[in-house]
């Protein structure tokens, strides 16, 4: 579905002029089926601002959220492509002229409640940034690298990070990770970086398991609320952390050398709240299976009413106040939700992208802080699409992998980094025929024993050897969403609650959550209204006496 908005100056405007009054109007347009542009005979688009100068056109305009125009798509809180286009001369006659490529695209999450906030006064700050790392010509590569916390004589909060990614490698940063470290180290353990998750990895990185803050493609600057820091300088706070960053190098590119990281801005004006991260969802794992030439795919990872009891009772049973979500998944993925349950009945959604944009992936802000409590439960839902692929889909590190995980921003910080789950791998062996494996396990991937097809396979081998169809696909899914799940259940410096390795059944929503209906003029109040004008910058050199500027949105 496609909208797409002409704007027109009258002729003689000069240029860097403000462009009000009578003069100029907005015309709202569609493409159909064949891309063939349609003036809409509904007009919901309101021209509020434009300026042009020698090398910028900016277009200000208010529309409803939900117009209930079926040529107009409904603005949600989920990524959003939106596409540009311009043409040198004005629309004429004939309707606008083709663009040629005067023309690009960008995903955009419009109704993020927060954006990347100036910082109102000169504030310190410190880089943890890689040196010289050299890419290796492979399609996925983790790269970890240890640092010590600059010493702080008092307490200080961490109140706003920016990625610092160097100057070309937009596309080959993917993610960065911060994980705390155990402190019982000295300073020769900074002087060298190693692949993550490598046998010949160093002891010392094993001990980073506490994430304390993620970046992921795409995202800009994150900005804590007022009343809430990353807290450092006191004992309870990292003296080293973990840099990982995910390079992702598909076209296998020799030469690479990398200077990214973060940029952690920090101040004594302390705030009231100390900020937490729990990686909830699916845990990273091959058992995380995803059969091939499947239109649409589900799987969840389970923050379990179990892993929230024992963690919250013991540590705040006033609960835990959740006010930012990342959500993550990779290449496979088309959705992703983050479910609340609490004593059977479902909570609204605390953070949702319906339209997943594996190179676009942001902190969302919630419109309200959300409130986790003892006995509650959460569920990451990841929607995948595998129509272009032979194979099975694993659970995994690389790209192509999957992965399915939500990270909860949240105060105050309690004891408790990981809520996630992995289902039983058993019974997924045993829908497509698999009788018996060798035991003890001695090897990784396990071997199959039984039936005769599987003799001897693994069971990545075995999975890939069945004979997938949609109706088994389909079949599959439904088995795995109802399968015991092992639960992770992790504290800090690899610690663990006592749950920690039990199973556990996927809940039993007695009330699901039902969504409100969408009320066309959605923001129609006044303040609402302007508060939400879709702005589009479209900065370009104006060839012409006066630049035709259109704008798409799909």
């Amino acid at each position: 579905l496609f909208a797409k908005w002409d704007l027109e100056w009258g002729q003689g405007v000069p240029l860097g002029s403000n462009c009000k009054g009578e003069n100029q109007r907005v015309k709202d347009y569609f493409t159909n089926a064949n891309r063939e542009l349609k003036k809409d005979t509904q007009q919901d688009y309101h021209l509020e601002y434009a300026m042009e100068n020698s090398t910028h056109t900016i277009i200000e305009f208010t529309r409803e959220l939900h117009t209930c125009d079926i040529n107009d798509k409904s603005i949600t809180e989920s990524t959003v492509r939106v596409i540009w286009a311009y043409h040198h001369e004005d629309v004429g006659e004939a309707g606008p002229k083709y663009h040629d490529s005067n023309r690009g695209t960008k995903s955009l999450r419009l109704l993020n409640h927060e954006t990347s906030k100036v910082l109102p006064t000169v504030v310190p700050y410190f880089d943890l940034v890689n040196q010289d790392v050299p890419i290796p010509n492979k399609g996925t590569t983790y790269w970890c690298q240890m640092f010590k916390i600059p010493v702080f004589q008092e307490k200080h909060h961490v109140i706003k990070v920016e990625p610092v990614i160097q100057r070309g490698h937009e596309s080959l940063v993917h993610h960065i990770l911060l994980y705390q470290c155990s402190s019982s180290f000295n300073d020769s353990i900074l002087d060298y970086g190693h692949e993550c998750y490598h046998p010949n990895m160093p002891d010392a990185f094993l001990t980073c398991e506490t994430v304390i803050f993620a970046w992921a493609i795409g995202g800009e600057g994150f900005s804590y609320p007022p009343h809430v820091g990353l807290s450092l300088g006191t004992p309870l706070d990292p003296r080293y952390v973990l840099l990982e960053v995910h390079y992702d190098n598909p076209t296998y590119k020799e030469g690479l050398i990398d200077n990214s990281g973060l940029r952690l801005f920090h101040t004594t004006d302390i705030r009231k709240y100390d900020a937490g991260v729990i990686e909830a969802g699916l845990w990273v794992s091959l058992f995380h299976t995803i059969p091939p030439g499947m239109p649409e795919f589900r799987s969840e990872g389970h923050c379990t009413l179990e892993c929230l009891e024992e963690a919250l009772e013991a540590e705040k049973p006033s609960g835990i106040h959740v006010f930012a979500v990342l959500l993550h998944a990779h290449l496979a993925g088309r959705g992703i939700r983050l479910r609340h349950f609490r004593k059977g009945e479902e909570m609204r959604l605390l953070a949702y992208d319906d339209d997943f944009d594996f190179n676009f992936q942001e902190f969302q802000y919630l419109k309200e802080e959300q409130t986790i409590l003892p006995g509650d439960n959460l569920i990451t839902e990841c929607r995948y699409n595998t129509k272009d692929r032979a194979r099975m889909t694993w659970g995994g590190l690389s790209t192509r992998n999957e992965m399915c995980l939500s990270y909860l921003l949240y105060y105050p910080r309690i004891n408790l980094t990981r809520c996630a789950s992995i289902p039983d791998i058993m019974e997924q062996l045993q829908f497509i025929g698999v009788k018996e494996i060798y035991r003890p396990v001695t090897t990784w991937p396990f071997i199959i024993k039984s039936p005769k097809q599987y003799k001897n396979l693994s069971f990545m081998d075995a999975m890939n050897k069945f004979k997938w169809a949609k109706k088994e696909g389909l079949s599959f899914n439904k088995l795995v969403l109802s399968l015991p799940v092992n639960v992770r259940c992790s504290k800090t410096d690899n610690a663990e609650w006592s749950i920690q390795g039990m199973t556990a059944l996927p809940p039993h929503v007695e009330r699901p959550y039902k969504t409100e209906p969408l009320v066309c003029g959605a923001s129609s109040s006044s303040s609402l209204h302007r508060n939400r004008a879709l702005e589009l910058p479209v900065g370009f050199v104006v060839l012409g006496s006066m630049l035709h500027s259109t704008g798409l949105w799909s």
